[in-house]
């Protein structure tokens, strides 16, 4: 069926659209463009902002259907869509939240489809919200017609993104009656995905709590009770633990710190068999003098005037291995943990060992 069939009342609403296209072209390139930015300044990270604007076929069909319902183009609120996909169902409300301090949010005609209970319904929990931009917030006195086109911006999961394109795809929710074996097979699918989306964020919220766990115990200086790993070593680096001893070997020449990442030292840690944060401390406590006096042999005669900030941990390793009878085996795997694995880290280790032997801290 053509466009020509339309009733003259659809023609009417379908020139009206005509000469509206390029607002709404304008919106759904701006309107992204703004909800990025807030996001951002809300440290929100969505997974994907999409937008669209409905084609005129798409219109006419919708038109040639229920044209009647609607007595101007303004009335019909999905000609520009807008889709926040979140990786977290918890984010979906704060998406809501942020739409909601910029629009003015039509709540009658808004939808929240995650209050439905049945377990095919997984794909069909997205929040819809109908928008409209508040003068308040922008007008162009050329085109006031912008505060009046109201837009819909449809919320949801990427496991609920991903199973609304499974429906589509198989037309298990078009109508056309599908074999019961495999509406029971998409609803187990549905129950499996609600159940990773709900854990997902389960999981997210517990290792927030164990960061700030972990921050308090370090601000608190009860590292003996915080396992070693990738959160807890990184709270740890922020209260700058080497700091002290590294200031101390830079003033053998008045040198300058460069800071640098230190998380390559976490899997050397791990690989001394350090098991909490405060076997790192007790390394500080127990061989800052012996770091310290490797760096006078090192430096001491030289006009180094930069140094990195990773020459403390890492002569704490030296001295902690070679007192430990780590030798030459020792101190290679630490240079290949560090620097990668390569023939001039034997030959370091070597000179190292040479170098440390009669230090004072080798002979206590």
């Amino acid at each position: 069926m053509s466009i020509q069939t339309l009733d003259s009342h659809s023609e009417e609403l379908l020139q009206q659209y005509r000469n509206l296209l390029p607002v709404y072209t304008q919106m759904a390139e701006v309107i992204p463009q703004r909800l990025k930015g807030f996001f951002e300044e809300a440290g929100l990270i969505v997974a994907a902002l999409e937008h669209r604007v409905k084609t005129e076929g798409s219109l006419a069909g919708k038109l040639r259907l229920k044209g009647s319902k609607y007595q101007s183009i303004y009335d019909i609120t999905d000609l520009v869509g807008i889709r926040v996909i979140t990786f977290y169902i918890d984010d979906v409300d704060k998406v809501a939240s942020v739409l909601e301090r910029l629009f003015e949010i039509d709540w009658d005609n808004s939808i929240d489809k995650r209050k439905a209970h049945e377990i095919d319904s997984f794909g069909y929990l997205s929040l819809h919200y109908i928008c409209r931009v508040p003068e308040s917030a922008y007008f162009d006195p050329e085109h006031p017609e912008l505060n009046k086109i109201r837009f819909e911006v449809q919320m949801r999961t990427l496991l609920q993104h991903a199973w609304a394109n499974m429906n589509h795809d198989t037309g298990y929710k078009s109508g056309v009656e599908i074999p019961k074996v495999y509406v029971r097979h998409m609803s187990r699918i549905a129950g499996m995905l609600e159940l990773c989306d709900d854990e997902f964020s389960r999981i997210r919220r517990e290792l927030a709590e164990y960061r700030r766990r972990v921050q308090k115990l370090v601000a608190s200086g009860n590292l003996s009770d915080v396992a070693l790993d990738g959160d807890s070593f990184r709270s740890y680096l922020a209260i700058k633990p080497f700091e002290r001893l590294t200031r101390r070997i830079a003033s053998i020449n008045q040198a300058e710190v460069q800071e640098v990442d230190m998380s390559a030292f976490l899997p050397l840690f791990q690989a001394m068999r350090f098991t909490t944060l405060g076997d790192i401390d007790k390394l500080i406590k127990d061989y800052s003098d012996a770091a310290y006096q490797i760096a006078c042999f090192q430096i001491g005669l030289t006009d180094l005037d930069i140094l990195s900030s990773s020459v403390a941990p890492q002569n704490l390793c030296t001295a902690f291995i070679l007192k430990n009878g780590g030798g030459r085996i020792g101190l290679k795997l630490m240079l290949d943990q560090l620097n990668g694995e390569s023939e001039g880290n034997g030959y370091m280790a070597d000179f190292l060992v040479e170098q440390c032997k009669d230090l004072p801290f080798m002979n206590q």
